[in-house]
């Protein structure tokens, strides 16, 4: 079977009365989940005004000098809001830290909510650009996006519940006050010569939460790796399309049957790259666990039950731990080198 790209399917059957088409589509993504947790989704419910009105904001913000994004460095909160350096994260191990910047925006948590004050995961007060071209609008456009989507990730759930043959329901106690995270995302044209082994927009990875819905641009550079086959397919851009995956707390959840798979950006088009993912954690506190209807008769769990925070704040402290070893690394090898050349001088005279 000749490996292909994440199918591009239409959801609006999930809003309509044909409960042909509706148990079709659930089939589709029930096929999705147990090959690679990849699909993409038309006839969704996020208007295509708003993407664009978004998709501008992203790029607005990107294109502000360097010392006015740092203002609202994410390093200023320990919530992860605000802007990300380029090369602050190593999603895949031995290799350079990522060629991305980012700005993260979440749920406007004010520091009285009880997720502040108990420090929840990702929850606080957003850091906002007061430089980008028309704030108040930024600020408005990226909220009302950020809700907009959240309203179709709780449709996906409501559908991958009906993959497990439960009610679509099921996953209301994980999205009732749930944590998600948003990031403008922006990918610097590669040199078309750079060792394709060392550097990655985004190195190859899974994703840490339960499920990620992409907004791409018009530039492709996405990759999921076909695991039977071991090839890297390229997830071509379809405007208006979301990218869903799975993420490692849905697999783990799944007993590993539903997969949340490896993927990586490599932007060798020569062009700058803008993406939107919308990452789904869930309710901090919500507990999970195996899923009904997912294991084999006498199939035990693999794993014991986990809070959506803990497992998402180790995978945070994973990736970003190992930017921050990486570049003392780079420190040390630098001084090093420095006292070498030092001792060879005085030799030397």
């Amino acid at each position: 079977m000749t490996p292909t790209a994440p199918p591009v399917l239409d959801f609006s059957p999930f809003y309509g009365s044909d409960s042909e088409a509706k148990a079709h589509l659930v089939d589709q993504i029930r096929q999705c989940c147990l090959y690679n947790g990849f699909f993409q989704v038309t006839g969704h419910r996020v208007s295509r005004d708003l993407q664009l009105r978004v998709m501008n904001c992203a790029k607005r913000f990107f294109d502000l000098p360097l010392e006015e994004k740092k203002r609202i460095d994410k390093d200023r909160t320990s919530f992860h809001r605000g802007y990300e350096l380029l090369e602050s994260q190593i999603l895949e191990p031995g290799t350079r830290p990522d060629k991305k910047e980012g700005l993260y925006i979440g749920e406007e948590i004010p520091e009285d909510h009880p997720y502040f004050v108990h420090k929840k995961l990702n929850s606080g007060p957003n850091q906002w650009p007061e430089a980008v071209p028309d704030p108040e609008e930024f600020r408005r456009t990226s909220m009302e996006y950020y809700h907009a989507v959240f309203d179709l990730a709780k449709d996906i759930l409501a559908t991958l519940a009906l993959t497990l043959n439960v009610e679509p329901t099921f996953f209301d106690p994980m999205t009732n006050g749930a944590v998600a995270t948003m990031r403008y995302l922006h990918y610097p044209a590669q040199p078309k010569d750079d060792d394709d082994k060392l550097t990655r927009g985004i190195g190859a990875h899974t994703d840490f939460g339960t499920v990620t819905l992409l907004l791409q641009d018009e530039v492709d550079g996405l990759q999921v790796l076909d695991v039977p086959t071991g090839q890297w397919l390229d997830v071509k851009p379809v405007p208006g399309a979301y990218v869903v995956n799975l993420g490692d707390l849905f697999m783990r959840m799944a007993n590993d049957k539903y997969k949340s798979n490896i993927h990586r950006v490599i932007n060798k088009s020569g062009r700058e790259r803008y993406s939107i993912p919308w990452f789904f954690s869930g309710n901090p506190d919500y507990v999970c666990q195996c899923l009904p209807n997912i294991r084999e008769d006498g199939e035990a769990p693999k794993y014991p039950p986990i809070t959506v925070e803990e497992m998402v704040t180790a995978s945070y402290n994973e990736s970003y731990g190992r930017a921050d070893r990486y570049k003392e690394d780079l420190k040390m090898k630098a001084s090093h080198t420095e006292v070498e050349m030092m001792s060879t001088a005085a030799v030397g005279a």
